[in-house]
């Protein structure tokens, strides 16, 4: 019995004897970092691999604090979770998602991955800790992260670049867009042009014509009132055509942008006085001015007299056209301290609601002018010079009750 019970607790010892034996030889040849510390973070052992990976030899580490081996701006932090580590000791790994820093003895910080496994003997509460390098592959995921950005970077200008070509050929296809438009606009225009100016040059013309051949006939009977009526219907037909002509040339030079602005000092009581007066020569049966607000004759302003005479006849004459016999033509001016104002008013046709928003585009003219001559290209002409003389022109009309077109205009254009 007690050869049996001595037989046991040899073959306990030969037990434990292999083991720590398997202990030393794999805590002494460990490719890893391996190190004991005690509860209170002193060093009890380290194997050969631990003491080469931060750069000491032999036992110089047994007997130091743990903190030797951490980054001094980590060293109190570290205290914290060591102290806090051992109230509840246990397994775990450290590193994969917290970046950890080891400090070699020549002072150089490399980047480590720690497993903590405690235990417990006769002497006390231990700590086994397993150390490893983890350089190159921080620096391998640092190549590849660099790599990732460089790529995305690389993908970013492309993409950059593909943004800013679409961009290009969206811009290139909006102008192409624009250009087919407007060169089917253009095509419109002309066609309207060719049968407004045909129409517009053939009737008075034709008047022209007849009113000649009456003539001489008149002349030779000797009915000189007759005569002088013919002759009046040539002189209107002959600024009929006149005035379609200066619209037709206003257009062009508008349009090869050869309308120079020329400001000159004038008497604007003058210039209106002028332009109305040349206006009466056209009037229908009846039909009258009256100008509201007449300016006293010291009054001057700096304007291009030739664009605001073209602006104000436009709209005299329009109004003379669009007005029945015997209808009144009012003219308000209106002068202040920066700009000059005036509203030719008449009591003609109107304009259709409908038709408002195209009154002043080329060759436009509303619904119900049909019978009425004209190129529809006086308002645009208007418009233009207006925005030259960097002014407004605004309307208020009503179908059946006549308009107004205003034009405001600086009183001194330098």
């Amino acid at each position: 019995m007690n050869n049996n019970k001595s037989e046991i607790l040899e073959n306990q010892k030969l037990a434990n004897t292999d083991r720590t034996n398997k202990f030393e030889a794999l805590f002494e040849y460990a490719t890893e970092g391996m190190l004991i510390t005690d509860d209170k973070g002193t060093i009890n052992r380290i194997n050969p691999s631990g003491a080469k990976l931060f750069g000491y030899g032999g036992n110089e580490l047994t007997g130091q604090l743990i903190e030797l081996l951490i980054p001094n701006r980590l060293k109190s932090r570290h205290v914290h979770h060591r102290t806090g580590y051992m109230v509840n000791p246990h397994a775990r790994s450290m590193g994969k998602e917290l970046d950890l820093f080891g400090l070699k003895k020549d002072g150089s910080e490399f980047p480590i991955e720690l497993s903590l496994s405690p235990f417990k003997s006769s002497k006390g509460a231990f700590v086994v800790a397993f150390i490893i390098d983890i350089s190159e592959r921080k620096a391998m995921e640092l190549k590849e992260k660099n790599y990732r950005k460089s790529l995305e970077k690389e993908v970013e200008d492309r993409t950059l670049i593909l943004k800013e070509a679409i961009k290009k050929l969206e811009k290139t296809k909006a102008e192409l867009d624009q250009a087919l438009t407007r060169e089917k606009e253009l095509n419109v225009m002309k066609s309207r042009f060719v049968s407004i100016a045909s129409h517009e040059f053939r009737t008075p013309l034709s008047t022209i014509l007849s009113s000649l051949n009456l003539l001489n006939k008149y002349d030779k009977l000797g009915n000189v009132e007759k005569r002088e009526k013919h002759a009046i219907r040539i002189k209107s037909s002959i600024k009929l055509l006149t005035d379609v002509l200066d619209d037709i040339l206003s257009v062009n030079k508008i349009e090869e942008g050869k309308v120079m602005v020329s400001c000159s000092d004038f008497s604007a009581a003058e210039f209106f006085r002028e332009s109305i007066s040349e206006v009466n020569g056209i009037l229908k049966e009846g039909q009258h001015i009256t100008v509201e607000t007449p300016l006293h004759t010291s009054v001057t302003i700096c304007q291009d007299r030739k664009l605001l005479r073209h602006m104000l006849m436009n709209l005299l004459t329009n109004a003379a056209k669009f007005s029945e016999e015997k209808k009144e033509i009012l003219v308000r001016i209106t002068l202040n301290e920066h700009t000059i104002t005036f509203a030719v008013k008449d009591s003609g046709i109107g304009i259709p609601e409908r038709n408002k928003k195209d009154l002043f585009n080329r060759f436009f003219r509303a619904d119900n002018v049909e019978q009425i001559q004209g190129t529809g290209l006086g308002l645009s002409i208007v418009a233009q010079y207006t925005a030259l003389l960097k002014g407004t022109v605004s309307f208020e009309s009503e179908e059946g009750k006549g308009s107004e077109f205003i034009i405001t205009v600086p009183r001194n254009l330098n």
